[in-house]
């Protein structure tokens, strides 16, 4: 506090506090000031990293130094201290979504009669089986037990047949507690099971794909930073990353900063991963009570093995059953939007989604975006766009088609639209990691030849979003530049357009190394970690000793040996 503050007298802990309250010294360890300004000098309050600010002294003497402001007013969707605290000790209430669990017959069977210690060991046992996190034990090693966000279970998990087209058996003990809960909020049971009041599809609150231009939620380098980049040079809808369920509903607050929202995004979503109806019902129910957004996409088409293997992601492709479970409660527990993102099968020729695609809006599902490619496929080959056509022609006219796959330039899109006139819109995904001025290009209806200066500024633009998000004290200084560096190990892709042979570059073309018409253009398109890095010291100013860099999506090739 004394660091943010500048004064001595604002710490509370006074004389009994464990750290220094030396503001010469501190200033006398800490890294030397950044050039440029600080992100928050055209706030009218002051700095809210105060003395620790790596802009400091750019600082404004003419406000008085006191106790910094709220700067971040410009984002929404925070998690709330109460809120996490209630998820971490397990005692979060779901109402609406486990009074349709219990309406769709999805709650699960009943537990057999055992003793107190039987049944403790038992839930021990099955929570990190019908839980979904990013590590292979999340519940286990984080010691929640997550009664509320796991299904009931027969003493035996391998006797559950959850894609059993068959409903369930509805269990006493967690209808009973539904039952209860819903009395309790609501006044009486019957108002959230009665089937009467059950709004139907037609009646949904829908949300307009048409003509947008949509930025794919994108792991890793589709944060809020980038996201503002991409508004500014012309993206209409923007999805935050994909957020596991079983994660949000733990309070884990890493996780909730993926659902974090700048107000300059006008048409929001965020994406969730779950491989249950009763972990994505509850989650989608908690964002929109606590959250602030238009849609909610669940993914059905990540084909990563660490999805994959718990159930979620595209491996929900091979359980249609399963499949509209999910769809279905999640679409009857909240008013918002549902959409889903998949890709065309799960094994190629196999479980295709063209089979299941007319029922997806009867499921509940505003719209549906469909990569072009098999979960066995990855990115390798070319996107199938044949085949998003044919499943467009097979759905009706209210449920809304994205299609999917390579699009690289105005000229892309304007044939996917011409060839499919169906197609409400096309989701732009590796395209705007390499040159996110795409939705210019497409606005405007040209290939853009962007000058090296032109891409300096919109690195400059995300620097600044960046420290205005993460922070402007070393810390978030080092956030940032982690952060573009993983932006970078994709944009050296980008080949200048007065440099081409051939227009359009297509996406996965690898042409050889060449020189460009400067040297920031020729340095820009280096394969190397060390050449980001000084792309990054430009902005960012010098690495801290010992650093380096290895980029989490390891797609591009670069060379150990020169990195840092």
């Amino acid at each position: 506090m004394v660091a943010k503050t500048g004064r001595v007298d604002s710490c509370s802990y006074n004389d009994k506090c464990r750290l220094s309250h030396d503001i010469e010294a501190f200033k006398a360890q800490k890294p030397a000031d950044l050039e440029g300004i600080c992100p928050f000098d055209s706030d009218e309050a002051p700095c809210p990293y105060g003395l620790a600010c790596r802009y400091l002294g750019t600082h404004r003497t003419d406000i008085a130094t006191g106790t910094p402001n709220e700067h971040k007013n410009s984002e929404v969707n925070g998690l709330k201290k109460d809120v996490q605290k209630l998820l971490w000790k397990n005692q979060m209430k779901f109402p609406k979504a486990d009074a349709k669990l219990k309406a769709l017959g999805l709650t699960g069977p009943a537990k057999s009669k055992k003793t107190p210690e039987a049944d403790n060991k038992e839930e021990s046992q099955t929570v990190s089986n019908y839980s979904l996190g990013t590590n292979e034990n999340v519940c286990g090693e984080t010691g929640i037990v997550q009664n509320d966000c796991c299904l009931e279970v027969n003493e035996k998990v391998e006797d559950v047949n959850v894609d059993d087209p068959r409903p369930l058996k509805r269990g006493k003990s967690l209808n009973d507690e539904t039952s209860d809960l819903v009395r309790e909020t609501n006044g009486a049971d019957h108002i959230e099971t009665d089937e009467s009041l059950k709004i139907h599809p037609r009646e949904r609150k829908l949300i307009d794909f048409r003509d947008k231009l949509y930025l794919a939620p994108l792991t890793t380098v589709g944060n809020l930073p980038f996201r503002r980049v991409c508004k500014v040079l012309g993206a209409d809808i923007t999805c935050g990353e994909m957020a596991m369920c079983t994660n949000l509903l733990q309070g884990q607050a890493a996780e909730w900063a993926l659902l974090r929202r700048h107000v300059s995004e006008d048409l929001f979503g965020v994406q969730i991963c779950g491989a249950f109806p009763d972990t994505v019902a509850r989650a989608a129910e908690l964002i929109e009570r606590e959250c602030t957004v238009d849609f909610i996409d669940i993914n059905m088409g990540c084909p990563i093995d660490l999805v994959v293997n718990k159930g979620a992601g595209s491996a929900l492709l091979s359980k249609p059953m399963r499949m509209k479970n999910v769809i279905h409660a999640a679409s009857s527990t909240v008013d918002i939007p549902i959409t889903i993102k998949a890709r065309t099968s799960y094994y190629e020729g196999r479980s295709r989604i063209d089979s299941v695609i007319a029922d997806i809006w009867e499921w509940g599902a505003s719209a549906v975006t469909i990569h072009g490619r098999s979960r066995q496929q990855r990115y390798t080959k070319q996107p199938d766009w044949e085949y998003v056509y044919q499943c467009t022609s097979k759905t009706p006219d209210t449920l809304q088609v994205i299609g999917n796959g390579d699009i690289f330039s105005f000229s892309d899109w304007k044939k996917h639209k011409s060839d499919c006139p169906q197609l409400s819109s096309c989701m732009i995904v590796r395209g705007a990691l390499v040159k996110p001025w795409i939705f210019t290009e497409i606005k405007e209806q040209r290939d853009w030849d962007i000058s090296s200066g032109e891409r300096l500024n919109i690195l400059k633009d995300y620097v600044r979003f960046g420290l205005h998000h993460w922070g402007s004290d070393t810390k978030g200084v080092e956030t940032t530049r982690h952060f573009l560096l993983e932006w970078l190990s994709y944009t050296y892709r980008y080949v200048p357009v007065g440099l081409l042979e051939v227009v359009p570059q297509r996406l996965n073309s690898r042409p050889p190394a060449f020189f460009g018409r400067d040297d920031l253009e020729t340095l820009m398109a280096s394969e190397s970690a060390a050449d980001w890095i000084k792309i990054s010291e430009m902005l960012l100013g010098k690495v801290p000793d010992g650093f380096s860099f290895s980029p989490k999506h390891k797609s591009n090739a670069f060379d150990k040996a020169e990195n840092g």
